[in-house]
C-alpha cells in the first residue's frame, strides 16, 4: 500500500502586495506623486508669465482648469477605476499627470498649457485621487475612516517632499527642465506602485481587529448600491450639501491666508525667528495632513457623526479666535493651523461614511459623485471670500460666514445624518434577511 503523506502539502504564498498594509503604502506612494501639480503651482508662475507674456488672471485659468477636471469629472474617472480596475486606471493617471509636465515645458501659447497642465494634469490627477480613496475603503472596512485620512494624507505629503528641490531647480536649471525632469520622475514613481495594486476577492474580510470589523459591521450597509440607487435617496444628498458646505467654507479660509496676514499686519513679524505668514503655510499644511487620519481613526471607534460634529466645531472655535486674536502673530501662526485642523478631516470623514452607507463595490464611482462637492467649493470658497472682502473692506463677514456654515454642518451631522444613516443601515439589513 503506497505510503500516506504525513502532512498536507503547503499552500502557496500570498504575494506580499495581497497583504492590505502593503496596498495602504503603495497608495499613499502614488497619492504623492500627482501631488505637485496643485501645490506646487504657483511656483512655476512667475516664469510662465515671463514665458507666455500673459497677465496673472490668464494664467490661472490654469490652475482654475486643473481643479475642476479633478473634481467635476470624478465620477467618470471613478466609473474608468470601477469598470477597468486600480492597476490599469491608476497607472494610466499617473503617466497623463506626469506627462501634464512634460508637455507643459514646451508650450508656448497660453491655450496649449491650459490643454497640457490644466486639462490633461486635472483628468489624470482626478483619476488616481478618486481611484486611491476608493480602494482604500475597500480593503479596509474596519478602518475605513484612517485608511481615507491616510490616502487623502499622502495628495498633501508628496508637496512637502518636492516642494524645496523644485524651488531649487527652477532658477537654477530654468523652469521647463524642470517640469520635465519632475514630471518624469512622479510619472515613473506612480506607474512602478500602481502595478501592485489589487482589490481584494468578494466576500474578503480583515482577519486582525475582529472586534472593530464586528462594531462597524452593525454601522455599515451589507449590501452594495450602484450610483444610480444612490443619486435617489436623501442621505446622499444630505452628505452632499453638507461637504459643500465645509469644502466653501474651508477654502474660504484656507485660500486667503496671504491676504489674512498682510490686512492683519502680522506677516512679516517674526515668531520664533521666523516669519509669521511662511510658518503659518508650515504649520498649516502639516496639521491638513495629520488631521485626516487622526480624525478618520477617531470616527472608526466613536462613530462617523460625532467626530464630525467635534472637528466641524473646532474649526469654528478656531475662525472666531482667529476674528478676536488675529492681530497677534503668534495666535495668528496657531489658530490658522487649527483651523487646518478642523477643515482637512473631510476628506476622510465623508468618503468612509459614504461606503458605510452604500457599500465597497461601487465606491469609487459612488465617492466620484460626492466629490463634485470639493469643486463646488473650490468654485465658491476662494472667489466669494476674495469678492466679500473688496465689498465690504474687510473680512469680518467672511469670518462670520465660515463659522455659521461650521456649526450649522456640525448639528447635521450629529441631529440628522446620523439618525439618516442609522435607519438606511436598518432597513439594508431587514430587507436582506
Amino acid at each position: 500500500m503506497a505510503a500516506q503523506p504525513t502532512q498536507a502539502a503547503a499552500a502557496p504564498a500570498t504575494p506580499w502586495y495581497m497583504n492590505r498594509w502593503w496596498q495602504m503604502v503603495l497608495g499613499f506612494v502614488a497619492m504623492m506623486s500627482i501631488s505637485s501639480p496643485q501645490y506646487t503651482w504657483t511656483l512655476f508662475i512667475h516664469p510662465l508669465q515671463d514665458k507666455l507674456g500673459s497677465t496673472l488672471a490668464q494664467l490661472q485659468v490654469t490652475f482654475s482648469l486643473l481643479i475642476v477636471l479633478q473634481t467635476f469629472c470624478s465620477p467618470i474617472q471613478a466609473w474608468l477605476v470601477d469598470r477597468f480596475g486600480p492597476r490599469l486606471l491608476i497607472s494610466v493617471g499617473c503617466i497623463l499627470s506626469g506627462l501634464s509636465w512634460i508637455l507643459s515645458a514646451h508650450v508656448d501659447n497660453l491655450w496649449a498649457l491650459y490643454f497640457t497642465y490644466g486639462i490633461i494634469g486635472g483628468f489624470g490627477t482626478g483619476i488616481v485621487y478618486v481611484g486611491i480613496i476608493g480602494h482604500m475603503v475597500r480593503w479596509f472596512p474596519d478602518r475605513r475612516g484612517f485608511a481615507a485620512g491616510i490616502a487623502a494624507a499622502g495628495y498633501g505629503a508628496g508637496a512637502i517632499i518636492t516642494s524645496f528641490p523644485i524651488a531649487d531647480m527652477i532658477p537654477a536649471s530654468g523652469y521647463a527642465q524642470t517640469l520635465i525632469v519632475w514630471g518624469w520622475i512622479q510619472l515613473v514613481l506612480g506607474v512602478v506602485v500602481s502595478q501592485a495594486f489589487r482589490i481584494p476577492a468578494s466576500g474578503w474580510r480583515p482577519q486582525a481587529a475582529e472586534a472593530l470589523a464586528a462594531k462597524q459591521a452593525t454601522r455599515q450597509s451589507q449590501r452594495s448600491y450602484r450610483a444610480s440607487e444612490m443619486l435617489r435617496t436623501p442621505v446622499f444628498w444630505l452628505m452632499f450639501i453638507m461637504m459643500s458646505m465645509m469644502a466653501t467654507s474651508g477654502l474660504m479660509v484656507v485660500s486667503q491666508v496671504g491676504p489674512f496676514a498682510a490686512d492683519f499686519h502680522v506677516k512679516d513679524t517674526l515668531v520664533l525667528g521666523l516669519a509669521a505668514l511662511p510658518l503659518s503655510l508650515t504649520l498649516s499644511r502639516a496639521t491638513n495632513g495629520i488631521t485626516r487620519p487622526f480624525f478618520g481613526w477617531v470616527s472608526d471607534h466613536i462613530g462617523r457623526e460625532m467626530t464630525m460634529f467635534i472637528a466641524f466645531a473646532l474649526e469654528g472655535l478656531a475662525i472666531l479666535l482667529l476674528l478676536m486674536f488675529a492681530h497677534n502673530a503668534a495666535v495668528f501662526v496657531v489658530l490658522t493651523g487649527l483651523v487646518f485642523f478642523g477643515w482637512g478631516e473631510i476628506f476622510s470623514l465623508f468618503p468612509s461614511t459614504l461606503t458605510d452607507l452604500f457599500g465597497t463595490q461601487y465606491a469609487t464611482t459612488n465617492y466620484g459623485f460626492l466629490y463634485i462637492a470639493q469643486g463646488v467649493g473650490s468654485v465658491l470658497g476662494g472667489p466669494v471670500a476674495a469678492w466679500i472682502r473688496e465689498t465690504t473692506g474687510n473680512w469680518t463677514t467672511v469670518f462670520v460666514i465660515v463659522i455659521v456654515l461650521d456649526v450649522i454642518t456640525a448639528l447635521l451631522a450629529l441631529f440628522v445624518l446620523k439618525g439618516m444613516r442609522e435607519r438606511w443601515v436598518a432597513r439594508a439589513a431587514t430587507a436582506a434577511t
